[in-house]
């Protein structure tokens, strides 16, 4: 299964609407192939016999089919548009809780670029391909089929011209498809190296302009944007040589008919209604030809971004919880390392820490101290369990922590990581992020354990301002 067939799985809770949408999809294919009927009916019946009643009559009914066909086109558009938005919501969130799970080591192998990406670019991808599935894929084999077989009853003659083109023409489109795809994959990976740039520059612009570095920072964009644009330019090329080829071949056929369909009216074995009908319909049989190659850009975009969506999803948290974990209730605060090693090469080389032992009573203050890179932090991980040791132990209360549940450790840790973050919201959000039951006393206690009480007190809506992204209104 392909991993774009895997992600149209989160269609299956809007089943109804897409049905809905093919139903009317159904409708509109069957009114728009009775009008080349009609007008075969006009120029023979009406136009051939001078029969203005006919000619009346038949305009009319063309005119009703048109009206009733794009009320239908309507509908499918309506319930087209609920499906594929409702299976880009559901997929979005998906895909973001699925990032929750990520412990810190699959949180290293893809960056905040790549995950963004992932969830904008690579999702809008799949949704308008989902769309399209409904408003035109599903419509042009319908009119293949329904055309082919207008076209056999009416002339088989003739007909098999149209087979042999359509063979021909969609090898020659699948062949391309093969060839765009590791391109957009290609593309895709440049506009995640774009966005890492942006998003490290847009978070760091302080320090960028603080340390004059503004220059260096442009030329670094400068380099990821016409990276992204080279790629972009070389596959719009090449869908670009796509499309007139195959409008080439759809007019050799259409040259094809007319002439050997001319030969049969000069021979009296068909009418000129009939071939006028009948080049109608060749256009409607080689309809899904033409779409497939208009849309073989799109195609190789969302199975490109298909694959990138579903490693996000197949990738697996490195940090399991067991079924059968413990949870800690009441805990006194007795920490061991008993040999602990650990490497965050998952060969297990390069370690940053090595045969670590040492035991943290309850009620003692145990400081670690070392250099820079000496793995003061890495050390500090494992005890959450944000990481998992390479080798030994890490012990509360005398559990190992792999054996007890991540979530209840962590309701029993404070902890400042090394950067700072703030949400928007108010700075009594902020204050309770990690207990959001917490009452005033208690937020207001521990703000003046921050030598923070007065300061927010003296801002005009105290704990209730609004602080903004990271703090700026701070």
């Amino acid at each position: 299964m392909s991993e774009l067939k895997r992600t149209f799985r989160y269609l299956r809770p809007y089943a109804k609407e897409a049905a809905l949408a093919v139903i009317f999809l159904g409708l509109v294919v069957m009114l728009d192939l009775s009008i080349p009927r009609m007008v075969q009916t006009l120029v023979d019946e009406g136009i051939g016999n001078q029969d203005m009643d006919t000619v009346l009559r038949t305009s009319l009914m063309m005119i009703g089919a048109s009206i009733l066909s794009a009320t239908m086109m309507i509908g499918n558009t309506v319930f087209s548009v609920k499906a594929s938005r409702g299976f880009e919501a559901d997929l979005r969130e998906h895909i973001f809780k699925k990032i929750q799970t990520y412990s810190f080591g699959n949180l290293d192998d893809l960056s905040s670029g790549q995950l963004l990406t992932r969830l904008t670019s690579d999702l809008n991808q799949i949704r308008m391909m989902v769309t399209m599935t409904l408003r035109m894929f599903t419509r042009a084999p319908l009119m293949a089929i329904i055309s082919l077989s207008i076209m056999w009853t009416t002339n088989p003659q003739l007909t098999k011209y149209v087979l042999l083109l359509m063979p021909i023409t969609g090898v020659f489109i699948t062949l391309f498809i093969r060839k765009l795809q590791p391109l957009f994959t290609k593309t895709q990976e440049k506009l995640e190296e774009l966005n890492q740039v942006l998003e490290e520059n847009l978070s760091g612009i302080r320090i960028v302009k603080a340390f004059v570095r503004r220059e260096y920072e442009g030329n670094r964009f400068k380099s990821a944007n016409t990276n992204l644009t080279e790629i972009s330019v070389h596959v719009n090329q090449l869908i670009g040589v796509l499309f007139p080829i195959t409008l080439l071949i759809m007019n050799a056929g259409i040259v094809a008919i007319i002439y050997f369909g001319g030969i049969q009216v000069i021979q009296g074995t068909t009418t000129v209604g009939t071939i006028i009908a009948f080049t109608n319909y060749v256009f409607s049989a080689m309809f899904p030809i033409m779409m497939l190659s208009m849309m073989a850009g799109q195609i190789s975009f969302a199975e490109a971004s298909a694959k990138r969506i579903m490693e996000v999803l197949d990738t697996e948290p490195e940090i399991q919880e067991k079924p059968d974990a413990i949870q800690l209730v009441e805990v006194k605060g007795k920490v061991e390392f008993q040999n602990v090693s650990f490497s965050y090469r998952e060969d297990g080389g390069d370690p940053v820490l090595h045969d670590v032992n040492f035991t943290a009573e309850p009620g003692e203050t145990v400081a670690i101290l070392g250099s820079t890179g000496s793995g003061k932090s890495s050390l500090i991980h494992l005890i959450p369990r944000f990481y998992d040791v390479s080798e030994g132990k890490v012990l509360i209360d005398g559990y190992d922590v792999r054996e007890v549940e991540p979530k209840s450790i962590r309701k029993h840790i404070g902890i400042s990581l090394q950067e700072a973050i703030l949400f928007s919201g108010t700075i009594r959000d902020n204050i309770v992020f990690g207990r959001p039951e917490a009452g005033d006393d208690e937020v207001i206690r521990v703000a003046r354990a921050a030598q923070a009480h007065e300061f927010i007190m003296e801002l005009d809506e105290g704990y209730q301002t609004e602080v903004g992204e990271r703090g700026v209104g701070l």
